[in-house]
């Protein structure tokens, strides 16, 4: 029986073919995606849903989704999926990281000159018979300083245009390595310096734990007075309210908005502003990145509905069925080493080694790889996979090398990850033993023998006594249950380690205690998606 396609959003008529051409049944229901009862009625008959940002795909629908194998995308944002629940039920999730790219860029340079020109008010008062030549005095692009918050796949494309408008850029990004800041002809600075230098800032970065309200009103009183902020990127990056109060004041001189907070956006502190000009959310609505996304997103389905392939997976590795009974637990343990080095990291890496030992070394290792950089990056940029990943490792132009070797050790087969930033080299080793769960075996070259959890606290400490107690006193008084704890020692009073295992998040508060014992030189919390 030929695998069933529902595509509850607008695709085009070329896009529909192709599920046809390559035998998949599809049923073209462009208005669905609106009516959740409807759709949830009849999505147990499906074997593939086609999405772009109206439906909805909850917890409730994906209950109700008994057959459901795929949904696919169209675009970069899955913000109306729920993926855990999706990965719950074993349903893959694929957009199209690069569809939109250029189109998303031009928008944020379109804002970027309607705001600079006052545009949208000068045309309204004109049309209206008014003639109010000298209430619109703009100012140039040209010369001016254009901070970039983010010089990924579209903070790039935005560089590019901006120097090709004889701007100067700057550019705060934390996997922007110098080589690559220079290639592109921007100059690297940390985000204190860009808000100090730049007359206008544009944001290209995911919403993340670590972005949002990146831009609140501690960050813009470092603004230089005049300054003019787009965001073309994700509502929740800008806390609103503190940007009306600054535009209001004069502190900021204007506002190009394509994205806000709460969506559809029918109110905001910046609505009726004069100075700043609003879209619904238009950044991918051109023609041509509609279609391209909906081409890829059906090629997409149809590659994995039909032969099993997979790509652009957000929440499930590129590999294949002949692969995945050998392959699957070492791609998880991949995922984890990446994770464990990525949210330690916080400074521009340069440099990455993965040495696959032993057994791993015969594996698919460009997947290994793979998901190796999907876990370093996801700590900065949530909705990276195993495709986009190495894509934008190359982007920043970070040095990858993977080495090889026979068996060394005690171990069938392990993967060992090396990171080096410009202030320090970071590595961590693991293998998977036969129950088929990851271990960590060596931590900065000291050997131990760790779970992973999904709540753990990592210390780098001097080999003192005392101090695990004052660890354990300073958690316990502050309500945090130590489950299990794994420590490690270069030799004694040398270098030191502990994997703390807990029952939940600890607060920065925490932390900061922690980190104020002088033997202590770094406590950070880590965050591990486990099964």
């Amino acid at each position: 029986m030929a695998p069933r396609v529902l595509v509850s959003d607008e695709l085009s008529e070329t896009a529909v073919q192709i599920f046809r051409d390559r035998g998949v049944e599809v049923d073209f229901q462009p208005k669905l995606g609106k009516d959740k009862e409807k759709l949830a009625e009849i999505i147990g008959n499906y074997d593939g849903l086609a999405i772009r940002s109206a439906t909805k795909v909850t917890e409730k629908l994906i209950a109700a989704a008994t057959n459901l194998k795929v949904v696919g995308r169209a675009g970069i944002g899955v913000d109306n999926v729920d993926i855990p629940a999706a990965s719950r039920r074993g349903i893959i999730v694929m957009n199209t990281p690069f569809g939109n790219s250029i189109t998303t860029a031009e928008h944020a340079v379109a804002l970027m000159f309607a705001v600079a020109r006052q545009l949208p008010a000068a045309d309204g008062s004109t049309q209206a018979g008014k003639w109010e030549k000298s209430k619109f005095m703009g100012v140039e692009i040209t010369g001016k300083v254009l901070g970039v918050i983010g010089a990924g796949n579209i903070g790039s494309i935005v560089c590019a245009r901006a120097i090709g408008l004889k701007m100067h850029v700057i550019a705060y990004d934390p996997f922007l390595s110098k080589e690559r800041a220079e290639e592109m002809g921007v100059v690297k600075v940390e985000l204190d310096e860009l808000f100090a230098r730049a007359d206008f800032i544009t944001l290209h970065v995911p919403l993340t734990d670590k972005t949002r309200h990146i831009i609140d009103a501690e960050a813009i009183a470092k603004m230089k007075p005049g300054v003019r902020i787009i965001n073309c990127a994700r509502g929740g990056l800008v806390v609103e309210s503190a940007l009306a109060e600054a535009l209001k004041s004069g502190h900021v001189a204007g506002a190009g908005f394509d994205v806000f907070e709460v969506e559809p956006a029918t109110e905001s502190p910046l609505f009726g502003l004069p100075n700043v000009v609003c879209t619904p959310h238009l950044g991918a609505s051109t023609t041509e990145a509609q279609e391209n996304v909906a081409l890829q997103i059906a090629e997409q389905m149809s590659d994995y509905l039909v032969n099993g392939a997979v790509s652009n997976a957000i929440n499930m590795p590129s590999i294949t069925a002949e692969e995945a009974p050998i392959l699957k637990p070492f791609i998880r343990l991949a995922d984890v080493l990446g994770a464990f080095v990525g949210q330690v990291t916080e400074s521009a890496i340069k440099e990455i080694e993965i040495l696959y030992d032993g057994s791993t070394a015969a594996m698919n290792t460009k997947a290994l790889t793979s998901a190796v950089l999907a876990g370093l990056i996801r700590p900065q940029v949530a909705d990276v996979n195993m495709v986009s990943a190495p894509v934008m490792i190359k982007e920043k132009g970070v040095i990858l090398s993977e080495v090889k070797r026979d068996k060394s050790g005690v171990f069938d087969g392990y993967i060992k990850l090396t990171v080096t930033t410009a202030n320090q080299t970071r590595s961590v080793a693991g293998t998977v033993f036969s129950d088929g769960k990851p271990r960590f075996i060596q931590i900065k070259g000291i050997n131990l023998d760790a779970d992973v959890g999904k709540h753990m606290v990592y210390l780098t400490n001097t080999d003192v006594p005392g101090m695990i107690g004052f660890i354990g006193t300073t958690l316990g008084d502050a309500g945090v249950n130590i489950a299990n704890f794994q420590l490690g020692r270069e030799k004694e009073g040398g270098d030191a380690i502990a994997l703390l295992y807990v029952d939940g998040p600890v607060s920065e508060k925490v932390l900061d205690k922690l980190r104020a014992n002088a033997a202590i030189r770094q406590a950070k919390q880590l965050v591990f998606n486990i099964d």
